[in-house]
């Protein structure tokens, strides 16, 4: 566990075995730490219980673990998505965001229509 010694938290470990509303404090504590997936890793490979590790609590850790139980390497899981990540096209002054696409497809005449929004009237 090399990666422990970067971590953001490492002055104080504690925080990040907070409980209710304080867990929010130490989630953002992860936000910015260069570390974050190998902890998140970590937690999730070795099954630990309590804390916030990588931005996750331990509820929200368990949710993902019963949702991907085949997993049986999130080291691995998260290695191979950042050498796969298609890094976001960067333009300034203007979203470019396949997300949020804005141009109006083919079928939205029909779909308005099908919804009887009063918009579909003109486009008839």
């Amino acid at each position: 566990m090399d990666w422990v010694d970067q971590g953001l938290c490492r002055a104080q470990p504690d925080r990040m075995f907070a409980e209710g509303a304080a867990q929010n404090e130490a989630k953002a504590v992860c936000v910015a730490c260069p570390v974050r997936l190998d902890c998140l890793a970590h937690a999730l490979d070795h099954r630990e219980e309590y804390g916030v590790w990588g931005a996750m609590t331990e509820r929200e850790r368990r949710v993902l673990l019963r949702r991907r139980p085949a997993v049986t390497s999130w080291a691995e899981i998260f290695r191979t998505a950042a050498t796969h990540a298609v890094p976001a096209p960067v333009v300034t002054g203007r979203d470019v965001s396949p997300a949020v696409d804005r141009t109006p497809s083919r079928f939205a005449p029909a779909r308005r229509r099908r919804r009887g929004t009063a918009s579909a009237e003109l486009d008839r």
